[in-house]
């Protein structure tokens, strides 16, 4: 067990320093900073002044190797914008971000695990035809123009509820949370419907796969010969079984939700950890950019090591076949 952890966490910590890499690189080719930042009548003194402290006068190799020996110390470099730690910065507005993900991640669930059993228990019907056409729509649909849609329908003609902003905040466990206060819920609302959407209709078809094979196994059939509840079989038999890969999908699918959400912050105004690199790629603000893709980075790595690890777990072949291969 020992051997195997050991390989993933060296895995892993490849995979970083590759992406380091690779995102670095990236936003050092686009653009000049430089010119956003400085004053349009500033003379080349001044420009060069800049350049110098921002740390943009030495070669791309060193740049890179002043990034990663700050980056092991936990230090991502310094907004060029807001002269404060970059890490700091986004750290600050990873609350709200992670808030709207967990909120999207329980509307997925809540909402679509039933609508996928209806729709596998019942697949001729015209209640599981409904779902499976919603289903679609929420996979097809742009994530924005849903998000406009809902902003014209429910805050400008309804009026039912705010169209940006987050809300009244209460701090709990040292971390402000807003959807336990009605201010804050009608504000997270909209924005979490729009990011659950796609998972929403991810679990749907999920579910009413693992129903649809699930009904045919033997156990199920015994189970209504010894005369069980069409009530029991289905919380009991059914829902144990489809749920294993549901969760397993959207444990390594919260990534995605939090990487993703920058869409939603955007057309919203949540002001998340999307929001900030959205105003930042607009001022190419370098450290911002890299520290929340390397956030990013570290956040699928980290979650993809504990599905291994939680496998080898569950699953001794699975740790058996890594060390043989």
């Amino acid at each position: 067990m020992s051997v195997f952890i050991i390989r993933r966490l060296m895995q892993s910590a490849l995979v970083v320093v590759i992406m380091s890499f690779i995102v670095f690189s990236g936003v050092f080719l686009v653009g000049d900073p430089v010119e956003i930042l400085v004053s349009d009548d500033a003379d080349q003194e001044e420009r060069e002044m800049m350049i110098k402290s921002m740390g943009l006068d030495k070669p791309f190799l060193v740049q890179y190797g002043i990034f990663i020996s700050k980056a092991i110390k936990g230090d991502l470099g310094d907004s060029f914008v807001f002269q404060e730690p970059a890490l700091l910065l986004i750290l600050d507005r990873m609350p709200a971000t992670m808030e709207l993900a967990v909120a999207a991640l329980l509307i997925a669930v809540l909402f679509g695990i039933p609508l996928g059993v209806w729709a596998g228990l019942k697949p001729d019907s015209i209640a599981s035809k409904s779902i499976m056409t919603g289903s679609i729509l929420g996979f097809s649909l742009p994530t924005f123009w849903v998000g406009i849609m809902m902003i014209l329908l429910f805050a400008v003609m309804l009026g039912w509820l705010p169209s940006t902003g987050r809300g009244d905040v209460q701090i709990i466990l040292g971390m402000p949370i807003s959807i336990f206060s009605w201010d804050g819920f009608s504000h997270v609302l909209m924005p979490a419907v729009n990011l659950a959407l796609f998972k929403l209709s991810m679990v749907i078809r999920l579910a009413r796969a693992g129903t649809r094979e699930v009904l045919h196994q033997d156990y199920i059939k015994f189970a209504r010969a010894k005369g069980l509840k069409e009530t029991r079989i289905i919380l009991i038999h059914v829902m144990k079984n489809i749920l294993i890969p549901v969760v397993t999908v959207l444990g390594l699918e919260f990534g995605g939700l939090v990487a993703f959400s920058v869409v939603t912050e955007t057309v919203f105004a949540w002001p998340g950890m999307g929001k900030l690199l959205i105003d930042s790629i607009g001022l190419l603000d370098r450290p911002i950019i890299v520290a929340y893709l390397m956030i990013i980075v570290f956040l699928f790595v980290l979650i993809n090591l504990l599905v291994d690890i939680c496998y080898s777990i569950l699953d001794p072949r699975v740790r058996l076949q890594d060390i043989k291969s």
